[in-house]
């Protein structure tokens, strides 16, 4: 019985609340550890109580988890037990009064125009593989791709004539995203030297493909992002969500409206885009500190 609540909540994440793969992974991945905290107690979901909420949080942060991974762990124990209550598994939701921890603004990492084109530098596009990775560090750039939707992306998304690519988001979501010229040429570029390729069965329509003719896995395009960054000399915490941040926050710096840049990054909602307006305010302060003539040194 305990094991069919879990089975029915993986589904009700993913028909009614639409998750994608990852975030319903994650979800359970945070489920189980109260799941075997319970059953260490040998107590049933609908025997726990807050107090046992509180314990079992108490002893992950005794284990080191940062508030940040609490407040999503937290999150997740709330989902959790509002699904028993709409399914009538149980009547009284006890995670009701648990308070996730307050967190801290964190920026994310943003790369200039100056070191984006550094690492671009840094590929060997001599070489088909190059040509490829080359591709993709522009898309992710140009159109602000999150990584698995850049790997999930086939011939029968891309309008190039058009100007836009139809881009499948977190819980299924389409949009269409403009993409730019210098982008449509790099890929142009890259699918010469991919008709040379072997591909696999069920792969034909992929165009982002790994040296084994199967979709280029998301390991893979954080290991050469990795590999050129650090060739140019970028000492920062590169990954490939930084293209996505630089774009975001190089719209924003050039004046782009925050309504806009949500809908080409597929943000449900406008408060995860306005990260992006504290990353301008920084720019603008750096700015103005770097050039205010009452911020020169006084002789």
């Amino acid at each position: 019985m305990e094991s069919e609540k879990v089975t029915k909540y993986k589904r009700y994440l993913l028909l009614e609340k639409g998750l994608s793969k990852n975030s319903i992974d994650a979800y359970l991945t945070d489920l189980q550890k109260l799941i075997e905290f319970k059953e260490n107690r040998n107590l049933k979901f609908s025997d726990i109580k807050l107090s046992h909420l509180e314990e079992f949080l108490a002893e992950l942060h005794d284990q080191g988890l940062k508030a940040r991974s609490m407040a999503r762990v937290i999150s997740g124990i709330k989902s959790f037990f509002h699904f028993l209550v709409l399914d009538g598994f149980t009547e009284e939701n006890p995670s009701q009064l648990l308070e996730a921890p307050k967190i801290g603004l964190k920026l994310p990492i943003v790369l200039s125009v100056e070191e984006i084109d550094s690492i671009l530098r840094a590929i060997d596009v001599s070489t088909a593989e190059g040509t490829r990775n080359y591709a993709i560090i522009e898309t992710l750039y140009s159109c602000g791709l999150r990584v698995s939707e850049l790997t999930n992306l086939r011939f029968s998304d891309l309008f190039f004539d058009e100007g836009f690519i139809r881009v499948q988001g977190k819980g299924s979501k389409q949009r269409l995203v403009p993409i730019s010229e210098t982008a449509i040429r790099k890929i142009k570029n890259y699918l010469q030297h991919r008709k040379q390729k072997i591909v696999k069965r069920g792969s034909e329509d992929v165009v982002f493909l790994s040296s084994r003719g199967t979709s280029i896995s998301r390991i893979t395009v954080f290991h050469y992002i990795k590999q050129y960054a650090q060739a140019a000399g970028i000492n920062k915490e590169i990954s490939p969500h930084v293209f996505r941040h630089s774009f975001a926050t190089h719209l924003l710096e050039r004046g782009a409206n925050i309504r806009v840049i949500q809908e080409m990054l597929g943000h449900e909602k406008i408060t995860t885009t306005e990260i992006y307006t504290h990353i301008d305010r920084s720019f603008l302060r750096q700015e103005i500190i770097e050039h205010h003539p009452r911020n020169k040194m006084q002789t």
